[in-house]
């Protein structure tokens, strides 16, 4: 398959990956009467499922086996379990109240925060752009603050918390399935007791409110999982700069289903407040993309200049080759000198 029809291919996962993400509030709503706790335990549950089919259809064991024999690598993982707990509880909670703009806010400003976290956590350097773009953003809340009359402490808890466990997954440097199914069986237990404990309560909907509804908690498995391999198919195919596009298009989603399907308020000064954010990402997006073209051009330049010395030396070579062993150039006759004698 050539290069053109691989990114075509990596271009549809990514629009499915995060078209599904970005179409997800519609999901949630229809798990009613299930609080939010139960639903995020199934989804837990069930995730696990999900994962372990796909895992042994594609027989990928081989990292299961080094990776309990390394503490450190489990302790990030049990991170990660703990940060996603808490981004998907405040999430499905978010969208089964109404909160659906909010939630959106989350996505769209954690691309500022994981550049915030970088250089309080990571000392990374800034570039001017990007300063501007995480002073833009952080005048955003404090203009949404006040239109919220508080801080907007879900999308900022949305945003945290999936800066962190991008943070963790980075440094975990394992697949997306595979990560999930690590992940997923740290919370299996947990999840699975609270379930149990629920039903021995009489609160858990499970089978009390038909198969119908039944089945509907059993594929937020799939929803967890399915937009996860579309995204893995997708991120090996297309460059990180179109990734990154790509990756606003779940949030802007959400931000419209907000508005025009759940009808949610946007009064002025939320609006000033969204519009700052967008501000702040475009200014985020254009010095991205500038500066993966100069990292283009710059390494263009230098392979041109790689190609040019090693043709040099091959020329060099050949002429060395072409003088045979033990023999030197006989230089040109100079002025004054007669044929058949040497200067």
């Amino acid at each position: 398959m050539d290069s053109r029809s691989e990114q075509r291919i990596g271009l549809l996962n990514g629009f499915a990956a995060y078209g599904m993400w970005g179409l997800v509030p519609l999901f949630w709503p229809l798990l009613e009467p299930s609080g939010a706790g139960e639903i995020l335990a199934h989804r837990m549950v069930w995730s696990l499922g999900v994962v372990l089919i796909a895992l042994a259809v594609m027989r990928r064991w081989s990292w299961a086996g080094p990776l309990l024999r390394q503490p450190r690598k489990l302790g990030l993982i049990t991170v990660a379990a703990a940060t996603i707990t808490v981004n998907w509880g405040v999430y499905i909670w978010a969208v089964n109240t109404g909160h659906v703009v909010e939630a959106s806010l989350g996505y769209f400003i954690n691309p500022l925060v994981t550049i915030a976290m970088g250089v309080l956590l990571l000392k990374e350097r800034l570039r001017p752009a990007q300063w501007a773009a995480v002073g833009i953003g952080f005048a955003a809340v404090l203009v949404l603050t006040l239109g919220y009359g508080r801080p907007p402490w879900i999308s900022l808890c949305l945003a945290f918390s999936f800066a962190t466990y991008g943070l963790v997954k980075k440094k975990l440097n394992l697949g997306g399935l595979e990560s999930l199914a690590a992940e997923t069986a740290i919370q299996f237990l947990p999840a699975l007791g609270y379930l149990l404990w629920l039903s021995s309560r009489g609160g858990a909907t499970f089978g009390g409110e038909g198969a119908g509804h039944a089945a509907l908690l059993a594929a937020t498995g799939v929803v967890t999982a399915l937009p996860l391999v579309c995204f893995g198919a997708a991120a090996i195919r297309v460059p990180l700069s179109t990734l990154g596009l790509l990756q606003y298009l779940a949030p802007v989603l959400q931000f419209l289903l907000g508005i025009l399907y759940f009808h949610e308020a946007m009064p002025a000064e939320r609006w000033a407040g969204f519009a700052l954010v967008w501000a702040a990402l475009s200014l985020l997006t254009w010095d991205a993309l500038r500066t993966a073209r100069r990292s283009r051009t710059v390494l263009r330049e230098a392979a041109v200049a790689a190609a040019s010395v090693a043709a040099e030396a091959a020329v060099e070579a050949a002429d060395e080759a072409d003088r045979g062993p033990g023999r030197t150039a006989v230089p040109s006759p100079g002025p004054g000198s007669k044929p058949g004698t040497h200067a």
